[in-house]
């Protein structure tokens, strides 16, 4: 079966692979704290079905207990170490099988493997405290190697510590009109489509949600983030194909066989 990839919106995605469901990052809310959804429709029923699902770190808008709650009993779930005790909640969420882990980390869901990548990015639940958490990309394999970077900033190893992939699934914004450290905007994310050279990438982290009452500020970081991001990386990565979806949109990447 060909390896489908298909976005929901900000950084929740199906990767089907193997015959196994993946999802990244639930997230199913109209509306989280001061965010509203603007574009896309909440993802259907068929979006929560998953055999395995990955919390890239602890922010609420991708660690999200009421979408993780929707998962169906016994989805395996996938958290950085640590998140446990940092989050109360996760705990009460008794019908997932929860693993938690650190970069370097990996387990086998079906005939995928799974590996914790390291991530730039803040990895706590909230902008205070001590960092005991971290955040987390994953590299899923199975029949492709297929990238969820989750949120992060560029950094010198980033090739080196992600490895070989086919399909790289990259954050191009965010969800204000500033995007602060350890972020990807469009021409990063690009400079890292460049270093990580896979045949294939998907923009997501973008588009989506966006603050109540902020529409008229920098309206440009909401709207276009995905077509630059197409636009540098055929200048930086040419070789590359890269897909932007609309939510709810799937595609089928090519992939070394």
């Amino acid at each position: 079966m060909p390896v489908e990839i298909t976005w929901w919106g900000h950084a929740t995605c199906t990767i089907e692979d193997s015959d196994i469901r993946v999802l990244t990052d639930p997230l199913f809310a109209r509306r989280l704290a001061h965010l509203r959804r603007r574009r896309g429709a909440v993802p259907p029923p068929e979006a929560h079905r998953a055999d395995l699902a990955l919390v890239s770190h602890l922010h609420a808008d991708h660690l999200h207990l009421p979408s993780l709650g929707s998962l169906a009993p016994g989805t395996r779930l996938l958290v950085p170490r640590g998140a446990l005790r940092a989050v109360p909640g996760l705990r009460r969420l008794r019908q997932l099988r929860i693993d938690e882990m650190s970069p370097g980390d990996q387990t086998m869901v079906g005939d995928l493997v799974v590996r914790a990548v390291p991530a730039r990015h803040d990895g706590r639940r909230l902008p205070v405290g001590p960092h005991r958490s971290p955040a987390l990309g994953y590299v899923v394999e199975g029949e492709a190697r297929t990238y969820f970077a989750g949120d992060t900033g560029l950094f010198d190893d980033m090739a080196k510590e992600v490895g070989p992939v086919d399909v790289a699934l990259l954050p191009v914004g965010g969800w204000g009109p500033y995007l602060g450290e350890g972020h990807l905007d469009a021409g990063r994310a690009a400079q890292a489509l460049a270093r990580l050279a896979p045949r294939s990438a998907v923009p997501v982290h973008y588009g989506t949600y966006w603050p109540i009452g902020m529409d008229a500020v920098r309206p440009h970081e909401f709207h276009t983030p995905g077509d630059e991001f197409v636009r540098i990386a055929a200048q930086l990565a040419p070789s590359v194909a890269v897909h932007r979806l609309g939510h709810g949109e799937s595609v089928r990447p090519e992939v070394a066989r």
